[in-house]
């Protein structure tokens, strides 16, 4: 039985996992877990992932949960270049310094993003007070202030002169904001640099594939006429299901 990721594009950590291993060139087969239908409920995905949670990777008997520990996993298993996951330590301690401190900083501040101009509006018919929206951005800049001082500096990428999955994932985080129209690096010449330089390193063409789902997600959140009725029936059915 061969790799199965089981990966749902809308969600950051599930593109890093996604273009990491399309780049790499390891072979895989998608698993796609919608989450906006509930299917991390499953009893088949609950098998796989006790904590109902993507992305999830099986490999024949085993199974494994976390982005950055599959992510981890597949370097090793599969000795992918260098760069992504250093063989020298202090370049790999830089990575997994990145990969620890991300999960309640840019990731959660960008994702907030994503909730607070993207999704919130729709649930509830109304947009996110003004004050609430001000913080979410003001949070997310100090944490992007953060990177930029802390982990990056004067450095073309987080652990030095190549690109590695700290990189990856960061980037990937950082276009969640955009897909509700905000650039969160705009303001910030240095790591708009750093941007383009991580998507060349990625391909624009993967980095554009592993994208469209979150893309045209925003699209149609941004036509929706949230007086119809018809979307005033289907959130109350959603919201009845997950009470």
């Amino acid at each position: 039985m061969g790799l199965e990721l089981y990966l749902d594009l809308n969600s950051q950590p599930c593109r890093a996992v996604y273009i990491f291993a399309k780049k790499n060139n390891i072979v895989f087969e998608f698993k796609e877990v919608d989450l906006s239908l509930g299917q991390q409920y499953s009893e088949d995905f609950g098998k796989v992932n006790p904590l109902r949670l993507v992305p999830a990777l099986k490999d024949g008997d085993f199974t494994l949960g976390e982005s950055v520990a599959i992510l981890k996993y597949l370097a090793c298993k599969y000795k992918t270049p260098d760069p992504w996951y250093p063989a020298d330590l202090q370049r790999r301690a830089r990575v997994d310094e990145y990969l620890a401190w991300q999960h309640m900083t840019i990731r959660y501040q960008g994702c907030r993003i994503f909730m607070f101009r993207g999704l919130l509006p729709v649930l509830t018919g109304q947009p996110v007070p003004k004050d609430r929206m001000d913080e979410a951005v003001q949070d997310l800049q100090t944490a992007i202030q953060i990177f930029e001082d802390t982990f990056l500096q004067d450095r073309p990428y987080i652990a030095g002169q190549e690109v590695s999955l700290a990189d990856l994932v960061a980037l990937v985080e950082l276009m969640q904001p955009v897909g509700t129209g905000l650039d969160p690096l705009e303001g910030h010449p240095k790591l708009m640099e750093w941007r383009e330089r991580v998507k060349c390193d990625v391909g624009k063409e993967l980095f554009d594939e592993a994208h469209e789902k979150l893309m045209k997600c925003m699209q149609l959140i941004n036509a929706l006429d949230r007086n119809a009725p018809s979307i005033q029936q289907f959130l109350k059915q959603v919201q009845k299901k997950f009470k």
